[in-house]
């Protein structure tokens, strides 16, 4: 496809005027290339612009055909005194007109970059709005530092590093493929999981896609044998709006439930690798499981909007499964292998947690 024929399908999207199978296949492509994706949210943004801008034009002509109008209606011709040039009556007979022109000019290049300033403004607070659920630990770190330090009776550091608690992940695999948030190990120079039964594992960085927040590990501890069969399978298509969706995370040092709907299909700025949840999350939260009500995973916890509550975001399966597809194969130690069959699906909610819970780790980071 030529890209003029590209753009024209682009346009046509816009405009829902495409197919089925051409609106599947282009959201297909933008979920699984960012950069086309923006490309196409720069094309609508571009025709919307264009179509300001004829808007614009068409009220100045409809103000200038008016001004016509009245000018024809009311004006008297003055006694001829003196013969004048044409030029001087051409601009005698047309000088409040080519000023209300001007005036609708200078109005219009303002009113288009005042506009062009509260869309760049509106992005920024909005960019500022949106952040990665990290948890927010420096000043309290910071403090309880202060307090070792000057306290006379405070035991030395001890040898065994407690780790620092930075966020939730969950099972890829059954033998070892481990799901998280990039920026919940972002600077870690080693890495340890750790569920509710308090089982824990050493585990190693395989790859990392900053872009969408994703990061794959892989257990390397001696004494793992195995996760065991998972309850759950991963959502290759879309979830529709106004599904029941649910998580499990570790926003503090104890599993924790949340429940909402899913309320957009697309995450901030339109981007349609990601889901917009209204669950109530917090910091550490980054990395969870999001499931539908059958159990179904759907997604992987990244941020929420500050200010605004249960206005969540999760990156989509559907990108996780591209992701996993697209690695180099000496990224990966072994060949994945996901998992199948959904357990989940059928049983109340208390027993899909129950199930559930012991696939899905808090994550500690060692600097």
């Amino acid at each position: 496809m030529s890209d003029r024929e590209l753009l024209e399908l682009i346009e046509r999207y816009h405009q829902h005027q495409v197919t089925s199978s051409e609106r599947r296949a282009l959201e297909e492509r933008m979920a699984a290339d960012p950069a086309f994706a923006q490309r196409v949210q720069e094309a609508k943004l571009f025709t919307a612009a264009l179509q300001n801008h004829g808007r614009q034009q068409a009220l100045r002509d409809r103000l200038n055909q008016h001004h016509q109008q009245w000018q024809q209606e009311n004006v008297t011709v003055p006694p001829v005194l003196k013969r004048r040039t044409p030029v001087q009556i051409f601009m005698r007979r047309y000088a409040a007109t080519m000023g209300v022109a001007a005036t609708v000019a200078i109005v219009t290049v303002f009113s288009s970059l005042l506009g062009m300033e509260m869309w760049r403004s509106a992005t920024k607070q909005q960019a500022a709005r949106y952040v990665e659920l990290r948890r927010e630990m420096d000043d309290l770190k910071r403090k309880q530092n202060a307090i070792l330090n000057t306290n006379p009776v405070a035991p030395k550091a001890s040898s065994l590093n407690p780790g620092q608690f930075s966020g939730t992940g969950f099972v890829l695999t059954s033998d070892g493929y481990f799901v998280t948030s990039y920026h919940v190990i972002e600077g870690a120079d080693s890495l340890m999981i750790e569920n509710k039964s308090g089982t824990k594992y050493k585990v190693e960085e395989i790859y990392s896609d900053q872009v969408r927040d994703l990061a794959l590990l892989r257990v390397i501890d001696t004494t793992f044998t195995g996760f065991g069969k998972l309850p759950y399978s991963f959502k290759q298509k879309e979830s529709e709006l106004g599904e029941r969706v649910f998580t499990l995370g570790y926003p503090r040092e104890d599993v924790v439930f949340g429940e909402g709907t899913l309320s957009s299909r697309s995450g901030v700025y339109g981007d349609t690798a990601s889901y917009q949840i209204s669950i109530p999350l917090n910091p550490g939260n980054s990395g969870g499981p999001l499931l539908d009500d059958r159990g179904n995973m759907i997604g992987v916890i990244s941020g929420k909007m500050l200010g605004v509550d249960g206005a969540a975001f999760a990156v989509k399966s559907a990108y996780l499964l591209t992701l996993l597809d697209q690695l180099p194969e000496n990224r990966l130690p072994k060949p994945i292998s996901l998992p199948k069959v959904n357990t989940l699906a059928g049983n109340p909610r208390p027993q899909q947690l129950k199930k559930l819970q012991d696939y899905v780790y808090m994550v500690k980071v060692y600097n």
